[in-house]
């Protein structure tokens, strides 16, 4: 089963969620600001994603420029706030078994899930 970590507010992630539809497999959606990612979570979908703890940051976001930006954090600490503000992680997430990719530009969906 294909899963979208999706932020209803955000157009990236609705364009991503469009493509899933247009694609015509079932997925579900995970609203992953009303249920966030804890750590142990956060560590594997980094693994899935084969990316840096930082590469998950939205450094432009208002509450990474006020309180982490300039520090020099380990992966523990940036997967520590990214689970104590899920805001600051990069959206949409596409999952499927042990594989994603950050939607981010959205066409990366369509290439993602022709691999």
């Amino acid at each position: 089963m294909i899963k979208i970590l999706h932020n209803p507010r955000c157009g990236k992630s609705r364009e991503g969620i469009a493509i899933l539809e247009e694609i015509g497999e079932p997925f579900e959606i995970v609203k992953y600001l009303d249920n966030p990612l804890n750590e142990k979570e956060l560590s594997l979908l980094i693994k899935e994603l084969k990316c840096a703890p930082m590469d998950l940051v939205r450094q432009k976001e208002k509450i990474w420029i006020e309180q982490f930006k300039g520090k020099s954090l380990s992966d523990a600490e940036i997967i520590k706030a990214i689970a104590k503000n899920p805001i600051l992680m990069e959206r949409p997430i596409v999952i499927t078994k042990n594989k994603a990719v950050i939607g981010r530009p959205p066409q990366k969906i369509i290439k993602f899930l022709k691999k």
